[in-house]
């Protein structure tokens, strides 16, 4: 398949490829083929990375306010408490994906998903005057009655967000959390141990790693939605640790090799003397943040692809995400430890548009007191599911019962 645009120098090494891959061979038309599904898993089994797969740094950030203040400041003014698990969360009719027709044999890596996903990620849209998101999330929990006594129960708070960036000159950045949200008992058992509680208003879960043995409150029933300004000047994001205006985000490099150096950058930025430990988690997790946001298409495919060269990252085949939106899966090497046990970070892209769907936290190996509540291995503890994405001309209206 020749380069259509008849250009000279490709942008990248894997253009090069492309250009030189016959058609038959087109990842797009491989996609989601049984082809695909049978010869993939065997051929990137003889080709698994034997360097070691760490553990990330920290869980989904998914997309988030202006710096760290801004989203501490979000945390602390929501009538919904979170849990440590994640601060970005999604509703769906159910706790985790299903995978629609697994692969025989072992898993791929997800390298030639990703670059046909790349491929389709871009396509260039006209600029508004927002970039807009809406996300339905859900966050599960453990907790118990205030005072400790009873049995585990399983929680689950569910939302909608949305977040309208401002990127010209004297537009504002509002961000809504918790619209429709409401916390509840996660299943009919759960909901059982709650009224034997004595259906209790608040409860209590344990917050590990802090010297003081501090707890977060829940609030059952139905929440009050938050409002919050998420710009500073110019800023309108933060990747890694800078905070961008919308013209950095413009200039960043559209090509996967000069894209991974700038994230390997930011990252030595942000761990200092620990510069090559947790590499690359940290350069998956910006990359993943870098699709959701108003960065040029190229850019957007050469996130896509710089995940593509990482170590480790597995594919999923074809996969539902939490809303039942058909997708295809990738799952992030290593695992993290949480209250409720290991976990391991996934994706959900639609492979037609190159689009992000979810963004999910899986239990891998529950923890006493998550099985003690039923929740099992592959059970998503926290997921932001993507309904919209992109531009707009009108800043979104704020409820007029929304905390500020």
């Amino acid at each position: 398949m020749k380069n259509q645009h008849g250009t000279s120098r490709p942008s990248d090494v894997m253009e090069v490829l492309a250009d030189a891959r016959p058609d038959e061979l087109d990842p797009a038309r491989l996609a989601g083929s049984r082809r695909q599904r049978e010869d993939l898993p065997r051929i990137m089994a003889g080709a698994a990375d034997s360097r070691a797969a760490r553990s990330p740094k920290r869980l989904w950030g998914g997309i988030r306010p202006l710096g760290a203040m801004a989203a501490v400041a979000a945390v602390a003014a929501s009538a919904v408490v979170v849990s440590t698990l994640d601060q970005s969360q999604s509703q769906g009719p159910a706790d985790g994906p299903r995978q629609s027709s697994p692969a025989s044999g072992p898993q791929a890596d997800g390298r030639l998903e990703l670059l046909s996903v790349a491929k389709k990620a871009e396509t260039a849209t006209a600029e508004g005057a927002y970039w807009q998101t809406t996300t339905r999330s859900q966050d599960v929990n453990v907790v118990s009655p205030e005072g400790g006594k009873g049995e585990a129960i399983g929680v689950r708070t569910k939302s909608t967000g949305q977040w309208s960036v401002g990127v010209r000159p004297g537009t504002r950045s509002l961000m809504v959390s918790g619209l429709d949200a409401v916390t509840e008992p996660r299943t009919e058992k759960d909901a059982a141990r709650w009224r034997a509680a004595g259906s209790p208003a608040t409860m209590r879960a344990e917050v590990p790693g802090n010297e003081a043995g501090g707890t977060l409150g829940y609030t059952m029933g139905a929440q009050q939605p938050n409002v919050m300004r998420t710009d500073s000047d110019d800023k309108i994001y933060a990747v890694g640790p800078r905070n961008v205006s919308y013209q950095d985000l413009r200039e960043l490099p559209s090509t996967s090799a000069e894209l991974r150096r700038e994230l390997e950058r930011l990252y030595a930025r942000d761990s200092g003397a620990d510069a090559d430990a947790g590499r690359t988690a940290y350069v998956l997790r910006t990359a993943a943040d870098l699709i959701t946001m108003p960065v040029k298409p190229a850019v957007r495919a050469a996130a896509y692809r710089v995940m593509a060269e990482q170590p480790g990252v597995r594919g999923l085949g074809d996969v539902t995400d939490p809303l039942g939106r058909e997708g295809v899966g990738f799952a992030f090497p290593g695992t993290a430890r949480t209250p409720l046990g290991s976990v391991e970070q996934r994706l959900v892209v639609d492979g037609a548009t190159g689009k992000l769907l979810a963004e999910q936290s899986v239990l891998v190996e529950p923890s006493a007191k998550a099985g003690e509540a039923g929740l099992d291995a592959g059970t998503t503890v926290n997921y932001s599911a993507t309904t919209r994405m992109g531009w707009g001309e009108k800043q979104i209206t704020v409820p007029e019962n929304a905390r500020r």
